[in-house]
């Protein structure tokens, strides 16, 4: 019975770093776009104001795969591991 509830444990753990690991991505593509956007004003600084609303729109869609990924690893570090044990407490049951 320890050992299931461990088993329980250690995968919600692997799965929430596995989920994490959704964070490099929108760092990633973050960095991309300011580093155009930089470069585009810097060959046509007249269209300033719209390449950096562009831009920001950009870097707030892709932030939200990092929190999607953060609360899914919330989830599975704060919630998943009680759900799961009861579930297996009452099949023993």
């Amino acid at each position: 019975m320890e050992i299931a509830i461990g088993i329980i444990l250690g995968c919600c753990a692997l799965g929430a770093g596995a989920a994490m690991i959704a964070g490099i991505g929108p760092g990633i593509g973050e960095g991309n776009a300011v580093a155009s956007a930089c470069e585009a004003i810097g060959r046509q600084p007249e269209c300033k104001g719209s390449v950096t609303t562009t831009m920001l729109m950009g870097c707030a869609i892709a932030e939200t795969t990092g929190l999607y990924a953060l609360v899914i690893a919330i989830l599975l570090i704060f919630v998943a591991p009680n759900m799961l044990v009861n579930i297996l407490l009452n099949a023993v049951k």
